[in-house]
């Protein structure tokens, strides 16, 4: 999928008013974008689970802990004057983290079959608002609508690539961490309450993404709208993939535990992060040539 290009140029009149430099702060959307997606979110979920469940610190602290990491990666993302892939992937692995145990949260409840093995509680604080799958997504699916209206009213583009301002940055992200909620809470409905089980769901769920592969070449689909609903989509593709990765094999897991296939995520994710950034590198690199070899002598 290579449109729509998530690309932020921004066009900055110089002092004289007549050169524009182009910056960029989001990345392109090609198949390595999806993949690294798809493995961020994977990422969210085990590393979510693993904090919550197999230490056992719960849903209600582990949700204050992972946002409070959400917003200091998003700080370091909205200060930062270029696109650096570190710091974009940090905030969409935040936003994955965070949105795991914010959907747990709203779903669940106490009772044992929350819990792993051998616990009799979630740590400190409520347990769980217990409101059920169904309702927890209509709720968030509510909110992303009204963070779409209000990005709308704000007289803002919905074009990813022309996003130039903070605040329509911030609408953004604001999406990304519902939208990852949102796709949470979908996975877990799809793989446990729906009966098709881990494979079945995500078998569905790619389905459905080459469907909107295929509307890709209907002009009257807007790519904007594809890209969200794609980005929501890739949300349980993650769930059940850690879910599959994760659970006993009495579930239809791989029952690989929270620790060991969150390690082995994170060391793939990182690794194309740091390709991702080298890449970066070697393109700003090459960009930079022709400036220097058309600069005048002397």
């Amino acid at each position: 999928m290579t449109e729509p290009r998530i690309i932020t140029d921004v066009d900055t009149p110089r002092a004289s008013g007549t050169t524009r430099a182009v910056l960029k702060k989001l990345p392109e959307v090609t198949l390595a974008f999806w993949i690294m997606k798809i493995a961020a979110t994977t990422l969210g979920e085990t590393a979510g689970d693993l904090f919550a469940q197999t230490l056992g610190l719960g849903y209600f602290l582990t949700t204050i802990a992972l946002f409070g990491i959400f917003v200091v990666t998003l700080v370091v993302q909205l200060r930062s004057k270029r696109y650096n892939p570190f710091f974009y992937w940090t905030v969409i692995l935040s936003t994955s983290m965070a949105g795991t145990t914010m959907s747990d949260f709203m779903n669940r409840d106490a009772s044992a079959k929350y819990l792993s093995g051998g616990a009799t509680s979630l740590g400190w604080g409520p347990q769980g608002l217990g409101l059920g799958y169904p309702v927890g997504a209509a709720i968030l699916i509510s909110i992303l609508l009204a963070i779409f209206v209000a990005w709308k009213l704000s007289g803002m583009t919905f074009q990813i690539r022309d996003i130039v301002t903070f605040r329509g940055e911030a609408l953004f992200w604001s999406a990304i961490l519902v939208s990852n909620t949102l796709g949470t809470s979908m996975g877990d409905f799809l793989s446990d309450s729906s009966g098709l089980g881990y494979a079945g769901a995500a078998l569905l769920v790619v389905g459905l993404l080459m469907v909107l592969v295929a509307l890709m070449k209907v002009p009257s689909v807007p790519n904007v709208a594809l890209f969200w609903i794609a980005f929501v989509l890739t949300r349980p593709l993650g769930a059940t993939a850690g879910d599959f990765l994760t659970k006993p094999v009495a579930k239809g897991g791989l029952d690989l535990g929270t620790l060991g296939s969150s390690v082995v995520l994170l060391v793939v994710l990182f690794g194309m992060m740091a390709y991702a950034h080298l890449r970066e590198r070697r393109t700003e690199a090459t960009r930079a040539r022709p400036e220097e070899v058309s600069r005048p002598a002397g």
